[in-house]
């Protein structure tokens, strides 16, 4: 079993190109290659004093990500909603639909993602959180977990794991027991080619 450790932001746009490529790797090597999520912030404190406007001037560049193939469907922001404030409230409620087992979180990791990039609802406000949690049929009481303060601390602790590993962005791929990270969102076929090169190691 091959084991990828992936540290990822839910705003970045490069990271959902990273997750649906991953994503696919896992099934098309079911059983063989298993890709653990761990957190990054690239905006680890609120930002008060941006715009939506100036928001939604950032969000032109993601044609750029939107432009990579076998990526995630994009969509220059076009809502009111937002600016969203910060990385940390995405990552908490993963890490709660985490304690719920492994397909709850793969739920919510892609719902996140597709929430913001694909309909342009601010992943950051509470509302909309509890919203993405019902539309993916978790049990509503488990989503307090998510002011778990041990849940923060774990965030913070991958967030600091990674650049101890040498992750300077994200998304930030590395083998189980190799400290060495590959930076960057990788082209569907060299994910596929790194995998079977370590599946034949084994």
């Amino acid at each position: 079993m091959v084991r990828l450790i992936a540290y990822s932001d839910y705003l970045c746009p490069w990271c959902f190109n990273a997750a649906v490529r991953l994503h696919r790797v896992e099934e098309e090597f079911a059983g063989a290659v298993t890709v653990e999520w761990r957190s990054f912030l690239l905006r680890p404190q609120p930002d008060p004093t941006r715009t939506l406007e100036q928001f939604r001037a950032y969000t032109k560049s993601w044609t750029r990500a939107a432009a990579d193939p076998d990526g995630g469907a994009f969509q220059v922001w076009r809502t009111d909603a937002g600016p969203p404030s910060h990385s940390v409230p995405p990552h908490l409620v993963a890490k709660a639909a985490a304690r719920l087992g492994g397909d709850a979180f793969a739920r919510v990791h892609a719902a996140l993602l597709s929430a913001y990039f694909t309909d342009n609802r601010d992943i950051t406000d509470a509302a909309t959180l509890r919203a993405i949690w019902s539309e993916c049929a978790l049990p509503a009481e488990g989503l307090a977990a998510a002011d778990d303060p041990a849940l923060l601390r774990e965030v913070i602790d991958q967030h600091n794991e990674a650049v101890e590993h040498g992750a300077t962005g994200v998304p930030a791929v590395r083998v189980d027991g190799d400290d060495a990270c590959v930076v960057g969102a990788q082209p569907l076929e060299t994910y596929r080619r790194w995998v079977q090169r370590l599946l034949g190691q084994m």
